[in-house]
């Protein structure tokens, strides 16, 4: 995104007004190839592909924030590789993985990451390091940093089904592997921030395995490691949380973890969401991404991104999709987004 687009959003997320809704989107590996019209293992092993396709979604959305902008990701590959998953990569679509901890007292035996020398992390650092200033010198820059959460990244270790049980069942290993696996995430953050430098000024953790919890289990074994990773950065960084599973349970309790940000599903509308958290978040959202963004027209887009915008009663919101930008999705439907803001704005919705 280019530097005034981020302060738009800075200034929202922390709580300021605006005269027009600002326009965001979740974009990562399983959209941009297919909308460049490249291989998943082109953009992938390519670093010039990447960095061009990228280059590209920029400039074709100049009205939409790419958060987190400039990503450097593999599918959802990166951290459990860094643990030790077996990847499996894809000619047209994200890789794969298998779990491979299929003991959880192993967990104990585990060594922290070193995030300069393990898995896909030392790639994913030395293409940031490599193109960041040609990113700068494009006008663009990358405010922040990114991280599947700690009970993704657990759930990849052990399978979610596995996890599931395990929390019922051996609840003290599965404090022992979060315990790691929230490390890794705040480890991660902090290393891809060191390597980009001083224009990082926010985190987007992504985590819908807590949406699979009841509240009792939230708040033992979601709420205090989501609280721990916003806690290990700067109280002025945005902090963006990403769960479109059922967050139902925890909105009453997630603006206490510190995150700033709610990107949720669109199955919880704008005044539910509003009303369970207090207004105490900012919310990113919620045009369904599948059923509109996907499957829809751009009249269909702008239909439901101005139900959005009416919920919103012109505060505490970030225009988005009720998830990341989906396979798929067209650039028409994007722009017919950014469209609706713009004409919520000069009042001809």
């Amino acid at each position: 995104m280019r530097p005034e687009q981020w302060q738009v959003l800075k200034a929202v997320a922390k709580g300021g007004g605006y005269a027009q809704t600002p326009v965001a989107a979740i974009v990562d590996s399983p959209w941009i190839p297919g909308y460049v019209g490249i291989s998943h293992l082109e953009y992938f092993c390519n670093p010039e592909a990447w960095f061009q396709a990228n280059l590209k979604v920029m400039r074709d959305f100049p009205g939409i924030a790419l958060l987190p902008g400039w990503w450097v990701e593999y599918g959802m590959a990166i951290e459990p590789s860094a643990l030790g998953n077996r990847i499996h990569f894809q000619k047209d679509r994200p890789p794969e993985q298998s779990a491979t901890l299929m003991r959880l007292a192993d967990v104990s035996a585990m060594k922290p990451v070193d995030c300069e020398t393990d898995g896909l992390m030392p790639f994913a650092l030395h293409l940031y390091r490599a193109h960041k200033q040609r990113i700068f010198n494009e006008g663009y820059t990358i405010p922040m940093v990114a991280a599947r959460g700690p009970l993704c990244l657990a759930s990849f270790l052990r399978g979610v089904n596995q996890l599931m049980l395990d929390i019922h069942d051996e609840p003290e290993g599965v404090h022992e592997l979060f315990r790691l696996t929230t490390q890794t995430v705040i480890d991660w953050l902090r290393a891809q921030a060191a390597a980009i430098g001083d224009s990082v000024e926010g985190i987007l953790v992504l985590d819908d395995i807590v949406g699979f919890l009841p509240r009792r289990h939230y708040l033992e074994f979601g709420h205090p490691y989501l609280k721990q990773i916003c806690d290990a950065f700067p109280a002025g960084w945005v902090k963006i949380y990403h769960n479109d599973a059922n967050a139902r349970p925890m909105l009453g309790d997630l603006a206490e973890t510190g995150f700033d940000v709610l990107n949720w599903s669109h199955k919880i509308s704008v005044r539910e969401a509003r009303e369970k958290t207090g207004g105490r978040m900012c919310l990113l959202g919620n045009v369904p991404p599948l059923d509109v963004g996907v499957r829809g027209t751009p009249e269909m887009v702008r239909a439901a991104a101005l139900d959005v915008l009416e919920q919103s009663e012109r505060r505490g919101l970030i225009l988005s999709m009720g998830g990341g930008i989906s396979m798929d999705t067209s650039g028409e439907n994007l722009r017919a987004l950014a469209e609706a803001a713009h004409g919520w704005k000069l009042g001809i919705e």
